[in-house]
């Protein structure tokens, strides 16, 4: 029998008979109600129950005679195997749908939340993955995570945020303990991701300071790191600007437009986004503004957008640009963290005799005693701005004199 072309299929009328394809068994194409449209349909014997079946392989000329040969053969195998290709196809469609780890975790974090008394507890959680994990597995399915995917997530702060890393890896396990639960994977690989990773320090030395760099080094390190390195990019900028305000790397990636009053230099940091859960002000020294006037226009929301995804930067895009360039530590070994600014920023306050007060606003931290803390009716603003210039000089002192030229009202 001649294989059907498609001249003849496209002038197929809607009373003409059916026109067998000639290649595959069965395989037929019926006329449609309109000339030169029709349905296929693969006609067989089911091998489960003796009975005639039709299989429809979709339209002509949606689906070419070549691509509905290619699905008859297919189908023309399974019955070859004893399979009938409908109940498989039925079999398919109605198998539970694999999802990626970033749904999943949002799934199980929806169900998560309604058992939350603090909602702030709730946006941890997910934030704490959508930061440290998504970026690296989250549109990979379940079942193709394997330990070793969960040490490549933990890898980065295992040692240098051991709490952090704790809490990510629970949350890790929570969501893939979902998945397994719900047939979506074979095992959980945090299970034994401990074999892939090496021993956390000691909870006595985790509550030792981060590694802080030397603040008599960071004026240096500015002007040779982060302003006349060759390759610019939002890494500079950022980590600079962190500097200068002795912000969190959380507090500073996530920084929005609608947090910064340009005309009085003071950026705001809501109290959904703060350690503490207040919202703190910095006030911003001219250098600062300088930094937040090159990144207008990249993004109508967020200050520091990442580059492709236009989201959220990584904390990871710190960390790994302070070990690329070997960023010195006052901790023998070790590198320098992104957190660790903010204890070079508090030593340099206690050596230029700033009073602790002072420098403890300016670093948002909390106030232990409560007698001492109801007496703390005022955030220090004013005289925090003197501070905060004195600093942005002090950081900015290698750059030469034209770096020292300040505003004698405002701002650095």
């Amino acid at each position: 029998m001649a294989i059907l072309t498609d001249t003849k299929a496209r002038n197929i009328k809607p009373d003409d008979p059916q026109f067998a394809h000639g290649g595959v068994t069965g395989l037929v194409l019926i006329p449609s109600s309109t000339k030169g449209h029709g349905k296929w349909v693969l006609r067989f014997v089911s091998p489960s129950s003796g009975k005639r079946r039709n299989a429809g392989l979709g339209s002509y000329p949606e689906v070419s005679i070549a691509e509905a040969a290619k699905q008859g053969n297919a189908m023309r195998e399974q019955l070859a195997a004893g399979i009938d290709p409908l109940n498989a196809r039925e079999a398919l469609a109605n198998a539970p749908q694999e999802l990626n780890f970033e749904q999943t975790a949002e799934l199980v974090h929806k169900e998560l939340l309604p058992g939350w008394k603090n909602k702030k507890h709730g946006l941890q959680w997910i934030t704490t993955l959508r930061e440290y994990a998504f970026p690296t597995i989250g549109s990979m399915r379940l079942s193709e995570i394997e330990p070793r995917h969960i040490a490549d997530v933990l890898r980065p702060i295992w040692l240098a945020k051991p709490e952090t890393a704790s809490r990510l890896k629970q949350r890790l396990h929570a969501v893939l303990s979902w998945g397994w639960a719900h047939g979506h994977c074979a095992a959980n690989a945090v299970d034994v991701v401990h074999h892939l990773l090496p021993q956390q320090p000691g909870k006595a030395i985790r509550t030792q300071h981060q590694p802080a760099m030397p603040w008599r080094t960071i004026p240096e390190f500015i002007k040779t790191q982060l302003r006349k390195s060759k390759h610019h990019d939002q890494t500079h900028p950022l980590l600079e600007l962190l500097i200068l305000t002795a912000a969190r790397s959380g507090e500073i990636r996530g920084m929005r437009w609608n947090e910064v009053d340009t005309e009085g230099a003071i950026w705001t940091i809501p109290a959904d986004r703060m350690k503490a859960g207040l919202p703190h002000r910095i006030p911003l020294s001219k250098r600062a503004m300088e930094i937040l006037e090159a990144q207008k226009g990249l993004h109508e929301d967020l200050v520091f957008p990442s580059p492709r995804d236009q989201v959220v930067l990584s904390d990871m895009v710190l960390t790994s640009f302070l070990r690329r360039v070997k960023a010195t530590s006052d901790s023998p070994g070790r590198i320098a963290t992104a957190h660790g600014f903010r204890s070079s920023f508090r030593d340099w306050c206690s050596e230029q005799g700033y009073p602790r007060d002072l420098a403890e606003r300016a670093l948002a931290h909390t106030i232990s005693n409560k007698v001492e803390a109801a007496y703390h009716r005022t955030d220090l603003l004013e005289q925090r701005r003197s501070m905060m210039v004195a600093w942005a000089l002090y950081c900015g002192s290698a750059l030469g004199n034209n770096n020292l030229a300040e505003e004698p009202n405002l701002v650095a």
